[in-house]
């Protein structure tokens, strides 16, 4: 973990390798998809209803990467689990990680219902933002995070249900 410039309190723009490890890991179902030949794919092929919650999607989307990739704090080192609140974020983290594989183990097996969509791959992926967020304390990313979940929620179900 590097530390290259104070932005405020503990918070510093720096680097940190395993924040990419984290989003690839997420990212491990969609490597996949191409390799499957599934029947249905309604995610990867959604009507678009709003350009503006797209646009605004993307780019929090985007800023979720970018703030655990970036920003690190000076109390958390490389790979410290914490205690209290951070110990129960990590913990989290991982639950919402596995909970959202079983979700796409669910979808490509064909269980593509809107509740089982909304809840195992459409919410749960900002929800492991934000709890990385809170884990390593970088409270912009849990603020950009809890905005994402909301804006993303909201796209896509209107998108699934149009």
């Amino acid at each position: 973990m590097v530390k290259w410039i104070k932005l405020f309190n503990n918070q510093y723009l720096g680097f940190w390798v395993l924040g990419i490890v984290l989003f690839a890991i997420q990212e491990i179902p969609y490597m996949i998809m191409p390799f499957l030949k599934l029947k249905s794919n309604p995610i990867m092929n959604l009507t678009e209803t709003s350009a503006v919650l797209d646009t605004l999607e993307k780019i929090l989307g985007s800023l979720c990467i970018a703030l655990i990739i970036f920003v690190v704090n000076q109390e958390t080192g490389f790979f410290d689990i914490g205690t209290g609140i951070q110990k129960i974020a990590f913990i989290s983290m991982i639950v919402v990680l596995l909970l959202n594989f079983l979700g796409w183990i669910l979808y490509f097996k064909g269980y593509q219902s809107i509740p089982i969509m909304m809840f195992f791959i459409v919410f749960l992926p900002p929800l492991y933002y934000i709890f990385i967020g809170l884990w390593r304390k970088n409270w912009i990313l849990v603020g950009t995070g809890i905005v994402f979940l909301l804006v993303h929620s909201t796209h896509v179900y209107k998108n699934l249900t149009s």
